[in-house]
């Protein structure tokens, strides 16, 4: 019985060691597969930086000789995060060819005097006509600049069931709408990018805070009588 044993020893542990190798094989395989999952709404729906036109239609009317209020208003709030560091340059698109091509002219350079007062560069205005015939009598004037804005893709994708999903994970619309929300509530996207540079110490104030912390502990370590 021992011989039989000895004679097979060398079978056994080839056996043992193929079954061993399957068995790692088969676990390697299975960490691959689910790890290369997303199951992260961060990664289904990733905030990017990149640059997009910001632009606005102002109408135009045919006997305006000048910007009014309600165009001021609308020219102000469209250069109001204009970021006058990077300098873009801001198109002055003026119809030409309709019947207040005239009006659009006067109320044309009323606008880039008011994006200078705001802080345009000279020579970062660039003002060019454009076919407005088919427009009608009030064809407007359109600003465009470019900015660096955050943004992920369109929410609304639903490409399956809900309820024929048993594999209990994350539906490829989650967390769209909270990522978008992100996206444009953070006032300067170049933060997704990573931290800024710390500021400067501010000593006149360090020290004033200093002042007012000691003056405010300078009794608390006395012995309270009674």
């Amino acid at each position: 019985m021992s011989d039989v044993l000895l004679n097979n020893a060398p079978r056994l542990t080839l056996v043992a060691a193929v079954a061993a190798l399957l068995m790692a094989g088969c676990a390697n395989r299975d960490s691959i597969q689910v790890g290369s999952i997303p199951d992260d709404y961060r990664t289904s729906h990733p905030i990017v930086i990149g640059e997009k036109d910001k632009k606005i239609d102002i109408p135009v009317g045919l006997m305006d000789r000048g910007l009014s209020r309600m165009q001021r208003a609308a020219v102000d709030g469209f250069i109001a995060d204009y970021d006058r560091s990077a300098a873009p340059v801001v198109t002055v698109l003026t119809p030409y060819g309709s019947p207040n091509q005239n009006a659009a002219s006067l109320v044309s350079a009323d606008m880039v005097k008011r994006l200078r007062a705001a802080g345009v560069p000279e020579g970062y205005i660039l003002h060019q006509p454009y076919e407005a015939a088919s427009y009608g009598d009030n064809a407007p004037i359109r600003l465009i600049y470019s900015e660096m804005t955050a943004s992920t893709g369109q929410c609304g994708r639903w490409p399956a069931d809900l309820l024929e999903d048993s594999e209990n994970k994350h539906w490829a619309n989650f967390g769209c709408s909270y990522q978008n929300n992100l996206a444009a509530q953070v006032a300067n996207p170049a933060d997704f990018l990573g931290p800024r540079k710390q500021s400067e110490v501010d000593s006149t104030r360090r020290g004033a805070s200093i002042d007012e912390y000691r003056r405010r502990t300078s009794g608390w370590d006395q012995e309270v009588e009674y």
